[in-house]
């Protein structure tokens, strides 16, 4: 899959962007990297896109900036002119679909039918955006369409928030879900830049869903360690064995792959010669590489 894809479904949510002003992009972009989702599809709405686009590529080279409601090959050039590393369209449209292939740059368009996903197949695409979402009948809809098209990815975009979020993640044909909630253009416009990056906190709380799974102790005699390990399991369920000085602290999420990519932003090392899961398919643990007060952090998938 396309580089830029890939990162997207690592990062697991697209913020759709509406501004008015291309002063607001840089600190709303900033904020959108401090909550922890360090992208952008800025939507080609207002007059503002394309300068907004071209200031925050320009201040924050490390985000992942896209262009949205892209409905032209001239809006198209201006977005990749400015600096946009994706482009989104609410539908297709053949020749904006072509130019950005030509273009190199990748391309979801809007897809609500088999028609359409037959179309983006044709011209090579891996992943459409399944749009709007929840007007066309939601995960439900969704899941009759992407079943004869396995080899097809899909963006859900509309009506999607905290509290559906992780059932359209939850589902393997989804690559990540396009969303406003945490961007809300009142919060854009009063500039409350610090409400929108706790917003962005809990949109990314809520996709992982770190929960404590256990916690293993280690003692510095092995047979010592295996005794408190039963004790321990007898009433609490909590095995011992594994690494850290102390032991280690095992913590659940809803996507490992999702966990590790937002563990490797954040400046944690991941031990992937650590990773274990069925032999071809995507890991299901793995450990940090550093400990914490003694104690190895464990990641787990759910």
């Amino acid at each position: 899959m396309n580089e830029v894809l890939t990162q997207i479904g690592q990062i697991g949510i697209v913020p759709v962007v509406v501004i008015e002003d291309a002063a607001d992009a840089v600190p709303l972009c900033k904020a959108l990297s401090d909550g922890g989702l360090p992208i952008a599809e800025i939507t080609f709405r207002t007059a503002a896109a394309e300068e907004a686009i071209r200031r925050a590529t320009a201040e924050l080279p490390d985000m992942l900036i896209g262009a949205g409601t892209v409905l032209t090959t001239d809006q198209a050039q201006r977005a990749i002119d400015a600096g946009a590393r994706f482009i989104v369209s609410p539908g297709f449209n053949p020749a904006v679909v072509e130019f950005c292939a030509e273009k190199g740059v990748p391309i979801t368009p809007g897809c609500s039918n088999p028609t359409d996903v037959e179309m983006a197949l044709s011209c090579g695409l891996e992943v459409v955006k399944f749009f709007p979402a929840e007007a066309f009948g939601g995960l439900k809809t969704l899941k009759a369409i992407s079943a004869p098209y396995g080899m097809m990815k899909f963006v859900p975009t509309g009506g999607i928030d905290a509290s559906n979020l992780n059932e359209y993640l939850a589902f393997n044909k989804v690559l990540a879900c396009g969303g406003s909630w945490m961007v809300k253009a009142d919060l854009i416009k009063a500039g409350d830049f610090a409400a929108i990056t706790q917003l962005t906190r809990e949109a990314v709380s809520t996709m992982l869903g770190f929960d404590l799974a256990h916690v293993g102790i280690n003692t510095p005699d092995a047979g010592a360690s295996l005794d408190l390990a039963k004790c321990l399991g007898s009433i609490l369920s909590m095995p011992s064995a594994g690494p850290g000085g102390c032991g280690h602290i095992a913590i659940k999420t809803n996507s490992l792959p999702r966990a590790i990519a937002y563990m490797e932003r954040s400046g944690a090392a991941v031990d992937m010669s650590t990773a274990k899961g069925p032999e071809g398919g995507p890991p299901v643990s793995v450990y940090l590489k550093d400990s914490f007060g003694g104690f190895a952090i464990h990641l787990l998938s759910k």
